[in-house]
């Protein structure tokens, strides 16, 4: 290796910091159905430029929200730590939805099964969610017809009302998480007369929904 191609390693690295950067801004606010070439432009380099170091839009997403999928995981294990079954799920579910009213980008990667990372998500997130739920309802905090695979609907339902009412105000979501939060709770009064989906049955769902 010489010394004259240490600049130019130097300039492709910060190149590729200046698109991950880019990207992360514009699948917050817009969501993951922005170009390669709309990366481009917003990070002031060439398109080329974003094609050597990212073949493809996934290549590229996988880059921008693989730390923010290992926050999740962390999240996900807080929960499960928790002593207080109740205190652990409502907290990741109000951790997760904080964190999809904020980024576009992360609420469709955690419900789309096009870009691959929802078998990352899930091969963590199902058993220890069965897990929680289990020991919730245990202790008597959770209502009995609850299961593990109506929390990813219930995320659906919040991440929706957040884009819905963001003009009028970016936390009103929180009125809704709380509305659902209560009727999950032990006590609800009002049955359930559908059975909840499988995880098999929702994976389905959201794949169909993108195919």
């Amino acid at each position: 290796m010489t010394s004259a191609t240490k600049p130019l390693r130097a300039d492709a690295e910060r190149n590729r910091v200046r698109v991950v950067i880019a990207a992360r801004e514009l699948f917050a606010s817009h969501g993951l159905d922005v170009t390669l070439d709309d990366v481009a432009r917003h990070a002031g380099v060439g398109v080329g430029t974003v094609y050597r170091r990212f073949p493809n839009k996934e290549a590229l997403v996988l880059a921008v929200f693989d730390h923010v999928l290992d926050e999740l995981v962390e999240h996900i294990d807080a929960a499960v730590a928790e002593p207080d079954a109740w205190v652990g799920l409502s907290r990741l579910i109000t951790d997760i939805a904080e964190k999809q009213a904020a980024d576009r980008g992360l609420y469709e990667i955690c419900t789309r099964a096009d870009f691959g990372q929802m078998e990352r998500i899930s091969a963590h997130f199902i058993p220890t969610m069965e897990a929680l739920v289990s020991r919730a309802k245990e202790q008597g905090a959770l209502r009995p017809d609850f299961e593990a695979p109506d929390i990813g609907p219930l995320l659906i339902m919040v991440a929706a009302s957040a884009e819905l009412t963001r003009a009028i105000d970016p936390d009103l979501w929180r009125r809704y998480l709380t509305m659902l939060l209560d009727g999950i709770r032990a006590g609800c009064s009002s049955p359930l007369r559908i059975d909840a989906p499988t995880h098999e049955q929702m994976d389905q769902a959201m794949r169909d929904k993108h195919a």
